[in-house]
């Protein structure tokens, strides 16, 4: 095994299968369990996360350069393989330097120091950033022309092209630029995150006699990254211009009577975490909103410049942002590679997209039909119809008395329910998490409207991101109070719900229900930690109940009886789980994952993890879904829930797990959310032991995933 560099890293532990002999009683199994837990924590054991994020990124930009992707939508996926780099330099890269600068030692299971770790990130991400552009350069846009979808050159453009993009330029550009010469009555501006801006090289005295030989220009987030030309002047093919050529075309105009003598864009990267210090906060809204104010103007991470800026400029800049070498990425193309997602909204060529997908409707559930049964539903492939209609009715439900919700990421037609429901009288809870990354104005904006229509609105508890995604609906019914319940693994938003693939339950049982109550009853008020019937409930029990299920099918197996374990999340990275993972595994444990994102755990490696492979589909949805499933087919307990296997999500969130307990739906589960994903040849991946991914070649018919379930479900 290699490291990033090519180096052999240290040679990983080996078990035997006869390391851990057959017994039978757990007495036993639990010491020799302690007894191989040392090995468990060799630090090569373990994927570092971050150079996973930049794994997964690879396997998004995979899908740019796919022929069985459609053209425009493979340029989606280049354009989120940028915006997921943003924001991992934005918050993972600028938390590492941060470390590093504190002197901070390494932390995680991999033991890699905060410096280690950047300079691999560094050059893994460069080459990402290069193979992105070759991407755009070399397939994309050819692609493109031969569709007749063009971005001429300035050297091709016609006179009538030219003199147009003046005009345009004069009309809709120049009144909003400002130029700002640098001298010393002229510092370097304070440019915000990720804007894009222009240094210009200049030559010459202006209107006072000053003679400065630069320039700072910056766009305003307000101007079209893509303009499209008049139809007039492109005769059979569709043409655009990017803002930055059009501002780099007519920069002299900024600048009248002195020479223009190169023009080069750049975007800096800024730390945009929100570091809030909880034993001083006395008002959450007061202290989130101070924060904000100051986002865009962070520490700054990473500093991103056109090809054919001149080395000293380059050199200028990094001294303006104290950035080194390996902060700097070189563009051969637009510095925002994300802005050109505007491109397929101004474009009308069906064929270059997805087919249009419409969730299948459902009978919508009412509390009466969920008396009689729960009900399962599956995004995108089915409608998020039914929560929304069954919200709605119980807003003007003379018989529900309460209704509690917890309020992540979310829409307005959620919101306008709820309103509706505290103004017919209704006991209205809402838990909104005010500190969503990158929603936290929108969820104060919220909290502030449902608060003046009469919701109660509660910010959850400092220090715990409530991440569960909770309804509750109190009804009364023959005297008595009845309540029902909606979990979920994915927001109470209807657009990520057509977009994500997520799963939801819809319970009158007894047990959880009665658990959701408590957990609200937690979040809103004061005291110890509820006894939970049913769900599984973090940061209290969550974690210690997922090993206990996982050495469950350890001890069996060890008994000599099936025992399987299927699991599918976003990321995997918390180490005592991946630990009981290793040690199933080497007591014969059947071990199925389905990560779609960063994954820490080393699947295939001789005597450790022999039994486990670990998968990832990336597909035209976002595979948001997490389920859990201990034990072998009718024996099996099958969980839906909130939290993936980190330890953000196990220790310092509020997060819930439900058992699916109809037996006809936990197959639903099982059949619909892993055993289709697992047979996937289309855009399913294999990760290797030593952290990469091979993609899975088509053999024999082709599968699917995504495609099937449409087809089944919609």
């Amino acid at each position: 095994m290699h490291d990033s560099n090519g180096k052999p890293t240290e040679q990983l532990p080996v078990l035997s299968q006869a390391s851990i002999p057959a017994m039978r009683d757990k007495k036993k199994t639990v010491k020799a369990a302690k007894k191989h837990t040392a090995r468990f924590t060799d630090k090569s054991l373990f994927i570092n996360r971050e150079l996973s994020v930049l794994e997964f990124n690879k396997r998004v930009l995979a899908l740019a350069r796919d022929n069985k992707v459609p053209l425009l939508e493979r340029l989606f996926y280049l354009c989120i393989c940028s915006s997921n780099l943003d924001e991992f330099f934005e918050v993972r890269v600028a938390g590492l330097q941060k470390q590093a600068r504190n002197g901070a030692l390494g932390s995680g299971p991999d033991q890699l120091t905060p410096q280690e770790q950047l300079h691999r990130i560094s050059q893994r991400a460069h080459r990402l950033v290069k193979h992105q552009y070759k991407v755009l350069n070399e397939e994309l846009l050819p692609a493109l022309a031969e569709e007749g979808l063009t971005f001429p050159a300035p050297q091709q453009w016609s006179r009538q092209i030219a003199e147009w993009a003046s005009t345009y330029f004069d009309a809709e550009l120049l009144p909003v630029l400002s130029p700002l010469g640098l001298d010393p009555a002229h510092p370097f501006p304070q440019l915000t995150n990720k804007s894009l801006n222009f240094i210009v090289s200049l030559k010459g005295k202006d209107a006072f006699g000053r003679d400065t030989s630069m320039a700072v220009v910056r766009a305003p987030r307000s101007l079209p990254r893509v303009i499209a030309l008049p139809e007039s002047l492109c005769g059979a093919e569709k043409r655009f211009v990017l803002l930055s050529t059009m501002i780099e075309q007519n920069m002299a105009k900024l600048f009248p009577g002195l020479i223009t003598k190169g023009v080069y864009q750049f975007r800096l990267t800024r730390n945009s975490d929100l570091y809030l210090a909880d034993e001083d906060i006395a008002d959450l809204r007061l202290a989130l909103q101070d924060e904000l104010n100051s986002r865009d103007y962070g520490h700054a991470v990473r500093l991103e410049i056109d090809s054919d800026c001149p080395e000293n400029l380059v050199e200028f800049l990094l001294r303006q942002f104290n950035l080194g070498q390996q902060d700097l990425y070189i563009c051969d193309g637009p510095v925002n590679l994300n802005r050109l997602q505007q491109l397929p909204d101004l474009i009308e060529r069906p064929k270059l997209k997805f087919p249009p997908h419409k969730p299948a409707s459902i009978a919508l559930p009412t509390f009466a039909s969920l008396r009689q049964r729960d009900v399962l539903l599956h995004y995108p492939y089915q409608s998020s119809d039914a929560v929304v209609s069954l919200l709605e009715s119980a807003a003007i439900d003379r018989k529900v008395v309460a209704i509690k919700q917890t309020l992540y990421r979310t829409d307005n037609v959620f919101a306008d329910a709820l309103i509706q429901a505290a103004q017919n009288g209704k006991d209205v809870t809402v838990v909104i998490e005010l500190r969503a990354r990158f929603d936290e104005e929108a969820n104060i904006a919220l909290a502030t409207r449902l608060q003046r229509a009469g919701v109660q609105v509660v910010y959850g508890v400092v220090g715990y991101k409530t991440h569960a995604k909770m309804m509750l609906f109190v009804r009364r019914e023959k005297g008595k109070l009845a309540r029902y319940a909606h979990l979920g693994t994915g927001n109470y938003h209807t657009g990520t719900s057509n977009a994500y693939t997520d799963v939801g339950l819809l319970t009158h049982h007894k047990a959880i229900t009665g658990d959701v109550q408590k957990i609200f009853n937690q979040l809103t008020g004061l005291g110890k930690v509820a006894s939970m019937k049913k769900v599984l409930h973090a940061p209290f029990t969550m974690r210690v109940n997922i090993i206990e299920l996982i050495d469950k099918q350890t001890r069996l197996a060890l008994q000599g009886q099936p025992a399987v374990i299927k699991a599918r999340m976003n990321s995997l990275n918390e180490e005592t789980v991946i630990q009981a993972l290793y040690k199933a595994s080497c007591a014969g444990v059947k071990i199925k994952l389905l990560v779609r994102g960063t994954c820490a755990l080393r699947p295939g490696v001789k005597g450790v993890s022999d039994n486990i492979s670990v998968y990832s589909v990336v597909g035209r949805f976002l595979e948001h879904s997490r389920v859990y499933v201990f034990g072998h087919d009718d024996q099996s307990e099958v969980f839906i829930s909130s939290a993936d296997w980190m330890p953000r999500n196990l220790y310092h969130r509020v997060e819930v797990a439900v058992p699916v307990l109809d037996e006809v739906l936990k197959g639903r589960v099982v059949r619909e959310t892993l055993d289709i994903y697992f047979k996937d040849n289309q855009f399913c991946w294999s990760l290797q032991s030593d952290g990469r991914y091979k993609r899975r070649k088509t053999t024999g018919k082709s599968v699917n995933a995504q495609e099937i379930l449409i087809k089944k479900l919609s």
